[in-house]
């Protein structure tokens, strides 16, 4: 008896998975409102924090409308964890409510707060940490990575922009490009300067999902519908943005689904080498042994896994 009671107890203890050693320190650069994957990519934040596998330290909006902000402080509140910062771009190219995060807010009987400027928060939150402890994901413009390592030293750190981002950042994740057809992508073409100089001059390595991978990925209307519970804010933003039912491409998921698990065989990564951004929003890579860029691939079988990893993630309970 005493045997099949501690049989069960293993059991049990292989149904539960264990917390992380020690989360990921994260920071989440989103243009939160022209794209609603970037609602579900945080959602799937919030599932990690809650398996112990990260800590986010913050999140900075790089669309200009104070509603982006206020609909991200309402998705951290649902998911229990109101009190992450939360800092936006200031003079953005992007300003437009768009089709949900004002509407969502509404929704709740919020309205916008004022909220602090994006560089000044990095730099806040950056000098607070360890050496090379802070991952950072971005899933919009380069707007405001671009003017962090072009800051000058202020109140939080005596560092000048490029060497705080050198001492305290150990890998940085983003979605943009396109490395399929050369074709111009969105977050690059809004901000073709921002995108030129991250590319160019980011000091830590860095590796890019690009607008073929989530393309290929699409989130299915079936999860919206079945998996999120009545007074989700990433369920209503999704329900908002266009008309049900619509599968939308995974684009910033697989950059968070990368970032937190890069050794699971969810993709494929290129050889090193540097991206050279044109004027007109088109990335090409340059592979070259000393390059510090790497982009992602998926084939038929990782896609599968990848979507089913989204919606398992995206849609947990909080």
């Amino acid at each position: 008896m005493i045997k099949i009671f501690l049989a069960f107890l293993i059991l049990v203890a292989m149904a539960v998975p264990a917390l992380a050693a020690t989360p990921l320190n994260v920071i989440f650069d989103t243009d939160m409102g022209n794209d609603v994957d970037d609602a579900l990519a945080l959602a799937m934040l919030h599932a990690f924090a809650s398996r112990g596998e990260v800590k986010l330290l913050a999140v900075t909006v790089s669309k200009d409308n104070p509603w982006a902000a206020e609909y991200v402080r309402l998705v951290n509140e649902y998911y229990g964890r109101g009190t992450i910062p939360v800092g936006i771009v200031r003079d953005g190219k992007t300003k437009e409510d768009g089709l949900y995060v004002r509407q969502v807010c509404e929704l709740h009987g919020r309205h916008p707060n004022d909220t602090p400027d994006a560089v000044q928060l990095l730099r806040k939150t950056l000098a607070g940490e360890e050496d090379g402890a802070v991952t950072l994901i971005q899933v919009g413009f380069s707007t405001n990575l671009a003017r962090l390592i072009e800051s000058v030293p202020d109140q939080y750190s005596d560092l000048s922009g490029m060497e705080l981002v050198k001492r305290k950042v150990r890998l940085l994740t983003v979605m943009a490009g396109n490395f399929a057809d050369g074709k111009p992508e969105y977050n690059v073409m809004t901000d073709v300067p921002a995108a030129s100089k991250l590319f160019a001059t980011w000091p830590t390595d860095i590796y890019i999902s690009g607008y073929e991978v989530g393309a290929a990925i699409l989130f299915p209307a079936s999860s919206i519908e079945n998996d999120f519970p009545a007074g989700n804010p990433v369920a209503e933003a999704y329900r908002m943005y266009a008309k049900m039912p619509y599968d939308r491409p995974s684009w910033d998921l697989t950059t968070v689904l990368y970032d937190l698990r890069p050794d699971r065989g969810y993709f494929g990564v290129s050889q090193a080498g540097d991206v050279l951004v044109s004027p007109d929003g088109s990335t090409k890579f340059q592979p070259g042994a000393q390059g510090r860029r790497y982009f992602l691939q998926v084939n038929p079988v990782q896609v599968a896994r990848i979507r089913e990893a989204c919606v398992w993630l995206a849609s947990q309970p909080k």
